[in-house]
């Protein structure tokens, strides 16, 4: 692990000279990828240079140890005990840091939600959840931007697609994929029984054009008028667009612009980020399973994650995570159980490369 923190260190102080070169400032694509590439080592370098430091300092407390003078062992022993136990979690951090990075983590993300089973009382949850997701992204500085989306008679949403934008977007929001399962009494329920309904979740990450190339005799392009709840006409013009890929036969459709074109552009976006996921699963089968498995059917069995409002409790079955917080989480404060998750599965990793290296 060492050796390897050593190289990255000595990586980072040749991209930083590169940095310098008016050759590369003079060329824009080269400095920004340059930049890049030293920036993403900076967070490693830190931390080996702070584990530097406290085994430093370590190294010089023991050797106080030895002195005659009765003060400074007191004051190294002090030392040690601090100093210790510090170098033993900087070491946790950095074997955490040279984990293999998900190559997404740092893209845009499609999030896709969608009523299961439980009919209206559903469709209301998905307009709740999708609500949550607004206020976490607000929270984090993020833009979200509906792409799609389709009312119920009770005014919920059938399914809503959305492009959340900004920093780190699906490193945080990738594990929200799957069925989400809620408990209540809905509002039309006259006898104050619990209901049962779920939704299905799927995070997508953005997929830019250099990641999917869409030949556009691959294409067919439908265009029909726009249509609300209850077959109320939204425009009469044909503005709405539904995208066919026939070599998959994934279909997208968007209809919430009034323009053809900026449906067109919406559509295409939610297209590759499809086609992007299908291909990456592909790749990585070991680690990603298909798209179908990781949103289930909607049947109320196959959950992730448990609300249960009569209790004001929360459960991510994953990782046996209860929270009876959930008034606050469904007001999008979902980072605590965001960074258990990320750690459960970090740890899950570490385990993994361990038990691969014994």
């Amino acid at each position: 692990m060492f050796d390897r923190l050593e190289q990255m260190q000595d990586r980072y102080l040749a991209l930083g000279e590169q940095l310098a070169l008016p050759e590369i400032q003079n060329d824009r694509e080269a400095y920004h990828k340059t930049s890049k590439a030293h920036r993403d080592l900076e967070d490693q370098v830190e931390k080996f240079r702070e584990y530097t430091r406290v085994s430093q300092g370590i190294a010089e407390a023991r050797l106080m140890l030895q002195e005659v003078d009765e003060e400074i062992r007191a004051m190294a022993t002090e030392e040690l005990l601090a100093l210790e136990p510090r170098l033993e979690e900087i070491e946790a951090e950095l074997k955490i840091m040279l984990l293999p990075k998900d190559p997404n983590d740092e893209k845009n993300v499609i999030v896709e939600i969608r009523a299961g089973t439980g009919g209206d009382e559903a469709s209301l949850f998905v307009a709740e959840v999708f609500r949550m997701y607004q206020r976490f992204a607000e929270q984090h500085r993020w833009k979200i931007e509906i792409l799609s989306s389709s009312e119920s008679a009770v005014g919920g949403l059938k399914e809503v697609i959305a492009l959340i934008e900004g920093n780190r977007v699906y490193s945080q929001m990738k594990y929200e994929s799957g069925v989400h399962r809620v408990q209540r009494v809905p509002a039309t329920e006259t006898q104050g029984r619990v209901h049962t309904s779920a939704i299905t979740v799927a995070v997508l990450p953005e997929a830019e054009e250099v990641d999917v190339k869409v030949e556009a005799k691959d294409l067919r392009i439908d265009t029909f008028c726009s249509s609300g709840p209850g077959g109320q006409s939204v425009n009469t013009t044909y503005s709405a667009i539904r995208i066919t890929h026939l070599p998959t036969n994934t279909v997208v459709s968007c209809q919430d612009e009034k323009s053809q074109i900026k449906n067109r552009e919406k559509a295409m976006r939610v297209l590759r980020s499809r086609l992007y996921e299908v291909e990456m699963q592909r790749q990585h089968d070991a680690l990603a399973k298909e798209r179908k498995q990781q949103v289930g059917s909607g049947d109320r069995s196959e959950k992730i994650r448990t609300y249960n409002f009569p209790q004001n409790r929360l459960t991510d079955h994953r990782i046996g995570l209860t929270l009876h917080q959930l008034d606050l989480i469904m007001e999008g404060r979902l980072q605590s159980i965001v960074d258990a998750l990320i750690s459960h599965y970090q740890a899950e990793q570490l385990k993994a490369d361990s038990a691969q290296a014994a």
